[in-house]
């Protein structure tokens, strides 16, 4: 019959089915004639579906949709002219009565009536349990989505510490009991610095090391804290200190473990503002091994390294004054293809005096590994004393001196004032090489703090000038 309505080209059929032997099934197909035999076979295929589900145990049923109509009854009905546009409207009531009268009828029509809103209902019921079947199905697929990230998370971490344990030179994990121990409960406290505080330890071999103990709210995230062991770990120079342990353990206990620096750091002797003064020659070979350090950061290691926080106080003097750059809190990786840094400004951090410019203003240009060429410059001329003497004054918004300002040189924008050949001359140089060494260092350092990134020489340049010959002035590069 279904077949026969799609066929039709009035799109309607009837059909007869003999049940028992006292009964005999009587249906209806019809679709709109605007429908395809294909659209209206798929129409009323739906509707036996739903004949299907709600309707096996009834006499009679009625489903009616926007564009085809069923109907199947055990009383004889006559066929009616079909429609022939949508909605569908029922077939006209039986010609003649069946035997029993109009009582027999009238009760066949009643329940007819009836059976249709039972058949919605178990449709909306069918609805609404596959609903739930769909959401039950969604809330346990995402909370196996949730552990299987979670899980995730942990393995990357166990995988990180295990390439950690592989490497030649790995840094061995320790508990914080352990690190407890070594530094006699944090007894000798060498110095506090933006991510924490450094203690004196003794490895079990007999070894001094400097324990950092981590402020508990920058290294939350403990796989985080694995990533930065992991991008300390790949570092190997001899101007950049060595990581030989770390401590992750909880929520808040992150500790790293370097060599001991028994010099402690250059802010000790830099520009005679310290406890300790060094000979010309001593903060010139300092220097050099900076920039070495800096320039194998930034170019020679694996993960290229911006350090964002060169100072004083994170060089750290060896037993024979051999500087090792340290705390690498705020260094951020740098892939070999590229050239700038996304860093935020809301999230710019290091030290006043030291910080680029173009940190904390883009107008000023990108942030690079230039950011560390003018950390480095500044720390140069705090070196030789120059930013206390004159020949980098220090300069707001509004003209006026002021501690929180960027600083600038004043001979780079007065030519021939004098101002380095002055400063030369009263300084504590015993001779011409060590005025030629103090030259050397400032007309360098001048170079690196030049406003305008592109206008830095890069680590490289700065190790080739400073490590070579006299000088020339910075006019003339």
């Amino acid at each position: 019959m279904l077949a026969a309505a799609s066929e039709s080209p009035a799109r309607v059929a009837f059909g007869d089915e003999q049940v028992s032997a006292n009964a005999t099934l009587h249906g209806l197909a019809q679709c709109t004639v605007d429908l395809t035999p294909e659209e209206c076979s798929r129409c009323l295929a739906t509707h036996m579906v739903w004949l299907g589900v709600c309707c096996t145990d009834m006499n009679g049923a009625r489903l009616s949709g926007p564009s085809c109509y069923l109907r199947y009854e055990l009383m004889a009905f006559a066929p009616g002219t079909p429609p022939t546009k949508a909605p569908l409207v029922e077939p006209p009531p039986p010609s003649a009565a069946a035997p029993g009268g109009s009582s027999g009828t009238g009760g066949s029509s009643s329940s007819s009536r009836k059976k249709p809103r039972t058949c919605a209902l178990g449709g909306v019921a069918l609805l609404l349990v596959g609903a739930c079947i769909i959401l039950v199905t969604w809330w346990c697929k995402e909370e196996e989505r949730k552990q299987s990230s979670s899980s995730g998370r942990g393995s990357r971490r166990k995988r990180m510490e295990s390439l950690l344990q592989q490497q030649q030179q790995h840094p061995r994990r320790y508990s914080y009991s352990q690190l407890k121990r070594m530094t006699g409960s944090f007894a000798h406290k060498l110095g506090q610095g933006g991510n924490g505080a450094v203690y004196k330890g003794r490895l079990p071999d007999g070894r001094e090391v400097a324990v950092k103990m981590l402020k508990e709210a920058k290294w939350a995230d403990g796989e985080e804290f694995i990533n930065e062991v992991a991008r300390i770990s790949r570092t190997s120079h001899v101007n950049v200190v060595t990581l030989l342990g770390f401590c992750v353990e909880g929520k808040s206990r992150r500790g790293l473990v370097y060599e001991y620096m028994p010099n402690g750091s250059l802010e000790r002797y830099a520009g005679g503002g310290g406890d300790l003064s060094l000979s010309w020659e001593r903060l010139l070979d300092i220097a050099v091994g900076i920039a070495r350090g800096l320039e194998y950061l930034h170019r020679g290691c694996n993960a290229h390294i911006v350090h964002f926080d060169i100072k004083p106080h994170n060089i750290l003097l060896d037993a024979t004054f051999r500087p090792k750059i340290s705390d690498f809190g705020l260094a951020k990786l740098r892939l070999q293809k590229e050239s700038t840094i996304a860093v935020s400004i809301a999230g710019a951090r290091g030290t006043v005096g030291y910080i680029a410019p173009e940190v904390f203003s883009r107008q000023v240009g990108a942030v690079t590994s230039k950011s560390d060429v003018y950390s480095y410059g500044m720390m140069v001329l705090e070196m030789v004393g120059a930013r206390r003497s004159g020949v980098v004054v220090v300069v707001d918004g509004s003209g006026s001196s002021g501690a929180s300002s960027s600083y600038f040189p004043e001979c780079l924008y007065r030519p021939g004032s004098g101002v380095l050949d002055r400063f030369c001359a009263s300084s504590t140089c015993s001779g011409p090489e060590e005025e030629e060494v103090l030259r050397k260092m400032v007309v360098v350092g001048l170079w690196c703090i030049r406003m305008s990134p592109s206008d830095r020489p890069s680590m490289s340049r700065v190790l080739v000038l400073i490590s070579t010959g006299p000088v020339q002035r910075l006019s003339q590069h």
